[in-house]
């Protein structure tokens, strides 16, 4: 510990400089520049990812407030503001910098190095020595927030680290790998990456298939005891942990275990669309099989029929639950894991990307006495999420809240849950019909999927209570149509229903990495984008903190339709959808593809997002 210490104090007033040619595969880093100003090329070659601390006179404490203004990161008004706001919020003045988008993460680490006269990484530059890397496993990383990045000599380990002032930590790792530490600073986010490159599923698999080879072969049924039996250190298990745990840590929604004739392949959905993961060799396909039924308590003899089951487990000190399907295929059983990880589902109507407008129209619909507010878009846009955002909005004491959903996906206290069962007779129509005697002030059914359904709920909104509910539609015009085709009367549609929103998510551009580029304005209009001009946008370009897609989170693309006296004579008539449309239009609403191309314009995401979910033409 003291020789840590000590080695801190010597970074702070000490430039240090060390000799790569004396060191085979050693780290030298730039020579000093002053401030962030980046490395240019002309300067000392290009810019490697790594920043020096500015010399100093005086070793005079500084508050890191002061040193985020000195270096410009943040607007000293802001920074004030911020100081002030921490004194009740039981909160740091970084941490609402960060919250409020007034500060970056990068920038909170360049400030945290400067400030303890360290170098700073940008890890998505510096080209950290994997070698260096692994002289710790991930867990242990995860622990410190602090991984090996390069070795700088025969005994001595660079550490980058999101708290160097955490001298246990790097005491610790100086422990575990019979090192001196050298710390610098890296942000959460580059180090949370460089972690998951630690745990790459390819070495689990390779891992447990040659602790797998080591056993006698035996036969299905003495395999399946064996996984119910086995320590906790069976490589199958291993495997399967490593999975969800890795897959949680990417925020994918969905995993894939997808067996074919020689290999079990297994995809995690990330930002909706599938990405490959790893490949199971055929041998242990049975086993990952098997485990994940146990851990999802299905039958694991029944090999013949689909099974749902769903299970809530603990990973990483985080809490998800997943729904389960298996599906018998040719090549044997393929099985989806749905990840509800409700601590990174954003449940606030502020962050969930309506423009203006559209958040405008949607909250005076919700805040009406009653009526129905429906919400429209194919499945895994973000339906139930929107839902979620307008009952948190309306969840007061004063109100009475129902909900019937299939399933019950995030659990809200305030809130009347009720879970879909049918083969207790408990049905979306059966609960909804009940759900009326309960006395309620907001009843949200979790989908709208037959007439029966849809007459409960419009009679329910005609009687003075506001329904939310959800309809799979393509766009918020076709909504008034499909009531009716139903066998809902025009009538009661017309009057009951307030306003429909058609939504779909499209990926958001990694920030660290997009690209300015000009759209020619022919290109678009072929696409379906009605403009006249060549328009200024971002591109995708891939760096290692978005996994090279050049995307990273996703955001949502919004038509907001509020019904009035035209609307809803059109409804009477029975008009088609692209006349409510054209009527729409008039009174303000922005169809899909329009608010798409305004967040296009933002750089919140690209053009060939916005025609990859809204489709060539059309909304």
């Amino acid at each position: 510990m003291d020789q840590i210490a000590t080695q801190t104090d010597d970074l702070l007033d000490v430039d240090v400089t060390l000799d790569a040619a004396a060191e085979p595969g050693g780290f030298t880093p730039p020579p000093p520049a002053p401030g962030r100003e980046p490395h240019s090329e002309g300067d000392d070659g290009p810019w490697d990812g790594v920043t020096r601390p500015r010399p100093r006179a005086g070793g005079a404490p500084r508050f890191l407030t002061d040193v985020i203004v000195e270096l410009g990161l943040c607007d000293a008004e802001k920074v004030a503001q911020a100081v002030e706001t921490a004194r009740t919020s039981g909160t740091t003045p970084e941490r609402l910098l960060l919250d409020g988008g007034a500060l970056t993460a990068d920038g909170l680490a360049r400030a945290v190095a400067e400030r303890h006269g360290l170098d700073h990484l940008d890890l998505s530059v510096f080209q950290a020595d994997m070698a260096a890397a692994h002289v710790i496993d991930a867990a242990a990383a995860k622990r410190y927030h602090a991984v090996p990045v390069a070795f700088i000599d025969d005994r001595t380990l660079l550490v980058a680290m999101a708290d160097p002032a955490n001298v246990l930590a790097a005491d610790d790792i100086s422990m575990i790998t019979g090192y001196e530490v050298r710390p610098a600073v890296a942000s959460a986010e580059d180090i949370a990456g460089l972690i998951s490159r630690l745990s790459r599923l390819d070495h689990v698999v390779a891992d447990s298939e040659a602790h797998d080879e080591q056993a006698e072969a035996a036969s299905q049924s003495a395999e399946v005891l064996d996984l119910r039996e086995s320590a906790d250190d069976q490589p199958v298990i291993k495997l399967v942990n490593q999975v969800l745990a890795q897959a949680v840590e990417q925020g994918a929604s969905d995993v894939h275990f997808e067996p074919d004739a020689d290999v079990m392949r297994v995809r995690f959905r990330i930002d909706g669309v599938l990405v490959e993961a790893t490949e199971v060799p055929n041998r242990m396909v049975a086993g990952v099989v098997s485990r994940l039924k146990i851990v999802s308590d299905l039958d694991i003899a029944e090999k013949r029929i689909p099974q749902d089951g769903r299970v809530g487990l603990t990973i990483d000190g985080k809490h998800v639950d997943l729904r389960v399907v298996t599906l018998p295929c040719a090549h044997g059983e393929n099985v989806v894991l749905r990840i509800l990880d409700t601590s990174n589902v954003v449940l606030d109507l502020d962050k969930l990307g309506m423009g203006e407008s559209e958040r405008e129209r949607f909250t005076e619909a919700f805040n009406q006495a009653y009526g129905a507010v429906l919400v429209t878009g194919p499945t895994g846009s973000g339906k139930s999420t929107t839902l979620y955002a307008a009952l948190g909005e309306l969840n007061t004491p004063e109100k009475n809240i129902i909900t019937i959903e299939d399933p019950v996906e995030y659990q809200v206290d305030g809130i009347t849950q009720v879970q879909v069962n049918p083969r207790a007779g408990l049905t979306f129509a059966s609960g909804l019909r009940a759900m009326m005697r309960a006395d309620p002030d907001v009843i949200m059914v979790g989908e709208i999927r037959d007439r029966e359904t849809a007459q409960i709920a419009i009679e329910a909104a005609l009687t003075g209570h506001l329904v939310l509910s959800t309809l799979h539609t393509n766009d918020a015009p076709t909504a008034i149509t499909r009531l009716v085709e139903m066998g809902i009367e025009p009538f009661l549609v017309a009057s009951a229903v307030d306003a429909v929103v058609a939504q779909r998510l499209a990926r958001q551009l990694c920030r660290h990495c997009k690209t300015r580029t000009i759209l020619p304005a022919e290109v678009l209009r072929r696409n379906g984008f009605h403009v006249t001009l060549d328009l200024e946008a971002y591109e995708p370009e891939g760096c290692a903190r978005c996994n090279h897609t050049g995307y990273k989170g996703r955001i949502g693309l919004y038509e907001v339709m509020r019904m009035n006296e035209e609307l809803r004579s059109l409804a009477v008539e029975r008009a088609s959808a692209d006349r409510i449309a054209e009527v729409a239009m008039r009174a303000g609403m922005y169809r899909l593809r329009e608010d798409g191309l305004r967040k296009v314009t933002l750089g919140l995401t690209s053009i060939a997002e916005v025609a990859r979910v809204c489709g060539t033409g059309g909304a």
